[in-house]
């Protein structure tokens, strides 16, 4: 799958009535100067330039940089969002339903390593109190999703530790520790990414989760729920 902000090279000239695809352009071209300038560094010179428009040009589809960091982070966090709303509405076993959104977060993040480091991996993004705001609003639903499925473990009597927040935020950093190593440090010897990402989600809920009687009811904390 190509990341959400994976366009390399100079983009050509768009058709007349083909603004939303030069939009694109311009969001994908920022997220990737954001990553090497920073945000002081992203000028709207080096944005438009990446992208083949003139600065007065980009203006027509936003008004700052800052608007266009929103704009990634806005389409990242709602991803994660449809993500874990579609897997909060599994009838499936708790545990298996952390598995998958902890699977499912591992794998977007792989995927889509540029976005991911823009909105999980980078403080220095100033930002405007107003979006800033939604933003978080934003990102506080995709984690009361995951909250409320460590929530549901709890209530079947599968969390080893008293406080399901405690449950939920560890499972979170452990899954964002490990993709930020991969994305941000490829030049290190890593074992083949599946077997990381595999191993990481079995050690957190292995330390997490009580496992079922043992009269066979249940699946085992290490048992791979079906995709």
């Amino acid at each position: 799958m190509t990341d959400l902000l994976e366009t390399p090279g100079r983009s050509r000239r768009k058709a007349k009535g083909s603004g939303h695809l030069r939009r694109g352009e311009i969001i994908e071209a920022a997220g990737r100067i954001f990553l090497e300038c920073g945000y002081e560094g992203a000028t709207i010179r080096k944005i438009a330039d990446a992208v083949g428009v003139s600065s007065t040009a980009l203006y027509m589809h936003f008004r700052d940089k800052g608007e266009i960091l929103v704009e990634i982070c806005e389409t990242t966090f709602g991803r994660l969002l449809a993500q874990n709303t579609e897997l909060a509405a599994l009838t499936i076993c708790p545990v298996s339903r952390v598995r998958r959104m902890l699977d499912a977060y591992l794998l977007f993040a792989i995927e889509n390593p540029n976005a991911y480091q823009v909105a999980f991996c980078s403080s220095q993004f100033d930002l405007a109190p107003a979006p800033t705001s939604a933003l978080v609003a934003l990102s506080q639903r995709c984690y009361d999703l995951f909250l409320g499925a460590v929530q549901k473990m709890a209530d079947a009597g599968r969390l080893r530790i008293a406080d399901p927040e405690v449950a939920a935020q560890t499972s979170w950093a452990a899954a964002h520790g490990l993709v930020a190593l991969l994305i941000t440090r490829p030049q290190f010897a890593w074992s083949p990414r599946d077997v990381l990402m595999r191993a990481v989600v079995d050690v957190v809920l292995a330390g997490l989760v009580v496992d079922p009687p043992s009269d066979g009811a249940g699946e085992t904390v290490l048992d791979r729920s079906s995709p």
